[in-house]
Parts: structure tokens; C-alpha cells; sequence
């Protein structure tokens, strides 16, 4: 869940409420923008091979991507899912799970990096993204839990060994799958998104019986959708109530790399770690908390996100997933992200090319405009500790 629309979710639980006593009721209101209009149907995800289903994925995004760019097969290949095949194999493989209105590119970095160290990767584009923001009207929880299940047991007919890892609503995705079925060897989880910062998207399926959206804004990240429909965030919160529940009942006992950002505006970072100190069990889990206040745990590494020589003033939600030299989300890359919480005239030196400073959305302080930080300064350390948690002997 992004943390951009929980105040417009708060504004529309409250305005429904009105609505609803004064007995208005009425229909979203419509617009042309092909952004913002959905697809017929979702596309197949069920394929009895992954070639295959890469294949339709990319004659489906071909006809329904709504698409920002004159080079649409550049486009395409960004939101595809991908399969990685390593030069040297190790015998493992692993599953990477998206998160809310993102792509599979989410995980380009971390996917490079276990290749080369001879993981078989594959990253599947969860049903409703890739195409366009109005495509999140279509899917329910169940396209989703399918999704994972389908594909994760695809690998596991090739592969003894099997480990799965997520971003965000992703995170809450494999989880849930993995607490379930004991042959999965591992979980790398990424901000995940156990528990939403904000109560207010616990209304947002109510919400969405009289309203589409959550949020609309211009969709010109090629990565990624910027607008939200209200159906997208309820199903994930649907994910979210899921692993609660599995987690109330189950102990995960294999390793586990867990990764939070202290700043995060989008989900209940303590909840999180509690949950991996309660749940997470396995002697050589770890936990790297990048901010300055870590909980208390043996298992617990924590880094500094006060680095002034990256412009970074703290964590964020998506940032620990790119290498600083990432060509769109890196410390010089083409994309960024100036709608970041921040005042109207500092959104605006954003946008015209003014420095900025990074970090998570809503911070603010004296004399610096901040876009979001969309890159992890620790990069290294964070596929160096992937590596410990990997390790064969774990």
C-alpha cells in the first residue's frame, strides 16, 4: 500500500459516510484518459510452462499496456515477468514477488546478483499491473494467491530447492504461501507489508462499492502505476489480513532475510520486526533495519540512513531494492520521483530539474526540496547478507 493515498482514503470513507446518510449513490465519474480504463479480462497466468507464460504475458501487455513511450517493446520487456538462467548453476532456484502497482523490474538489481550466483531467477507480474492503472479494477485476492501458488509450484516440479522472495504486498504473498507448504527452502522479504501504517485502508472494499478510485494521478513512470484504483488496495489489504492470520497460527522455520526501512510511510515497520522475532525463528535469519533506532535482537543488523555524501536523509519504503547505479531508479538514473509529501513550490524545483535530497515521502526539512529515495546506498551489503541467508549449509 502506497502511503501517498491513505489521507485521500480517509477523505473518501468520510465522504461515503455522507453520502450514504443523505442517501446520494452514484457512479465514479468517468474518464477518457485510456490510463485509467480497464481491460476486458486479466490476462492467462495458468501456463504448464514459464516460457509460455512469459510469451502471453507480452502479447497481452502488447495489446492492453497503456503504453508512455514511443518505444513500446522496451515498455513491454520492463513489465514482463523474466526468467534469469545462471552460466553455473547451484541447484536452487527462487521466485520474486512484485509489489502494489509495481512491475517485476522491481527486482531487476537483486535478480542480477543471483544469477551470478547461480540461481535459476524468475519474477512473475502479479494480475492487473503492467499495462495500466486502470487494470487494478479487474483482479481479486484470488488472482493473486493463484499467481504465486501456480508459479511456485511450477519450479518446485524442476527444483528440490525452491526459495521465494517478495516487495511489499509481495512479501505478504510468499509469505503466506511459505508458511503453508514446507518445501520452500527460504524467504527473502522486502518492506513487507504484514501491516498497513494507515487503519484507513481497512475501508477501502466498502469504499469501493461507490467509488473506483483512490487516486488518480498523471502516469508517466514506465515502470510503475501512479494512480490507484480502490479495488488494487483493498485486495491488498486482503493480502495483508491473510498473513496476519497465518502468522498468528504458524512459525516459519527456515531462513529468512527480512528488510525495513525505520522511515517507512507505508507500512507498520514494528509490527513487522516484532513479527520476525516471533515468527521468523531459523538461527541465521536476519533482519536489516536501516535506520537509526534498531529494535533489540541478536539477529538484527542495523545501517544508517543519515548519509549526506548520497543526499539521503532517510529510508524509504522501495528504495533498499536498486543499486545506486540502477540506469532508472540509481543515484544518476532517468527517473525522479517528485511527488514525495512535500510543499507545492518544492514539488515544483523538483520537477524543474532543481538538486534534490532523498528520502521516504512526507519527510521535510529547512532548505532542502526531497524526492523519494528510490536507491539503496547499501546495496552491496544488502546482496552480501542475501548471500549469508542463502548460503547452501543454512
Amino acid at each position: 500500500m502506497r502511503s501517498r493515498h491513505k489521507r485521500k482514503l480517509v477523505a473518501l470513507v468520510f465522504y461515503i459516510s455522507v453520502f450514504i446518510t443523505a442517501g446520494v449513490f452514484g457512479c465514479s465519474a468517468k474518464n477518457t484518459n485510456p490510463a485509467y480504463q480497464k481491460a476486458k479480462a486479466l490476462p492467462a497466468y495458468q501456463q504448464a510452462s514459464f516460457e509460455q507464460y512469459i510469451q502471453d504475458t507480452q502479447r497481452w501487455l502488447a495489446e492492453n499496456r497503456a503504453f508512455k513511450s514511443d518505444d513500446h517493446q522496451q515498455e513491454i520487456v520492463l513489465n514482463s515477468p523474466f526468467e534469469l538462467v545462471p552460466d553455473f548453476p547451484n541447484g536452487q532456484a527462487i521466485l520474486l514477488v512484485h509489489g502494489l502497482g509495481d512491475s517485476p523490474y522491481s527486482f531487476h538489481d537483486i535478480a542480477e546478483h543471483l544469477v551470478k550466483q547461480g540461481y535459476l531467477v524468475r519474477a512473475i507480474l502479479l494480475p492487473g499491473h503492467g499495462s495500466k492503472a486502470g487494470d487494478l479494477l479487474l483482479p481479486s485476492y484470488s488472482d493473486w494467491e493463484n499467481i504465486v501458488s501456480h508459479h511456485t509450484q511450477l519450479l518446485l516440479k524442476e527444483y528440490a530447492n525452491v526459495w521465494l522472495g517478495g516487495y511489499s504486498t509481495g512479501a505478504n504473498l510468499v509469505t503466506s504461501y511459505a508458511l503453508n507448504d514446507d518445501r520452500v527452502s527460504g524467504l527473502l522479504l522486502f518492506s513487507p507489508a504484514f501491516q498497513p501504517k494507515s487503519e484507513a485502508v481497512k475501508y477501502a472494499r466498502f469504499a469501493s462499492y461507490f467509488i473506483d478510485w483512490a487516486d488518480q494521478d498523471p502516469e508517466n513512470n514506465v515502470l510503475r502505476y501512479n494512480s490507484l484504483p480502490m479495488n488494487g488496495a483493498a485486495v491488498y489489504y486482503q493480502t495483508a489480513k491473510v498473513v496476519q492470520d497465518n502468522l498468528a497460527t504458524h512459525s516459519f522455520v527456515k531462513p529468512t532475510l527480512m528488510v525495513l526501512s525505520e522511515a517507512d510511510s507505508v507500512v507498520d515497520t514494528t509490527a513487522a520486526s516484532q513479527a520476525f522475532q516471533n515468527q521468523f525463528i531459523h538461527a541465521e535469519s536476519r533482519l536489516i533495519w536501516q535506520g537509526e533506532h534498531p529494535p533489540h535482537g541478536q539477529r538484527i543488523v542495523s545501517q544508517t540512513m543519515v548519509l549526506p555524501e548520497y543526499r539521503v536523509s532517510n529510508g524509504s519504503h522501495m528504495g533498499m531494492l536498486f543499486s545506486p547505479n540502477n540506469p532508472y531508479y540509481g543515484q544518476n538514473g532517468t527517473i525522479t520521483i517528485c511527488d514525495n509529501g512535500q510543499r507545492d513550490i518544492d514539488y515544483a524545483n523538483c520537477q524543474s530539474g532543481h538538486q534534490v535530497w532523498y528520502s521516504a515521502y512526507g519527510y521535510q526539512e529547512p532548505n532542502k526540496i526531497h524526492a523519494r529515495l528510490t536507491f539503496n546506498p547499501h546495496f552491496q551489503e544488502l546482496v552480501k547478507s542475501i548471500d549469508l541467508v542463502m548460503k547452501p549449509d543454512s
